[in-house]
């Protein structure tokens, strides 16, 4: 059986804290306007940003065997290939 490390509840708020931080920084950002598609990038640059701190903590991800991360990286892999399949569809309409 794997010995994880106990993390206290006060890193976990901190770690919840930095999420209220990021959550109000999307809102933020979507009522200013940086031109182009640059409110986008920013926006999904902080939920990558979120959903890494999600992962690696609140799933315990940090801390687990590498065939976990063989797993997440499968996953993250699968999500590459779908956004990319979805956006050749979407940039070649005419």
């Amino acid at each position: 059986m794997n010995s994880q490390p106990i993390m206290s509840v006060k890193f976990y708020a901190a770690i919840f804290g930095a999420l209220l931080l990021l959550t109000l920084s999307t809102a933020g950002v979507a009522f200013i306007d940086l031109g182009g598609d640059l409110n986008a990038l920013v926006a999904v640059t902080i939920a990558i940003v979120k959903a890494l701190l999600v992962i690696l903590y609140f799933m315990h991800a940090r801390h687990s065997s590498s065939l976990t991360w063989v797993f997440a990286g499968a996953g993250f892999f699968w999500l590459a290939i779908l956004v990319v399949f979805t956006l050749t569809d979407v940039l070649t309409r005419g």
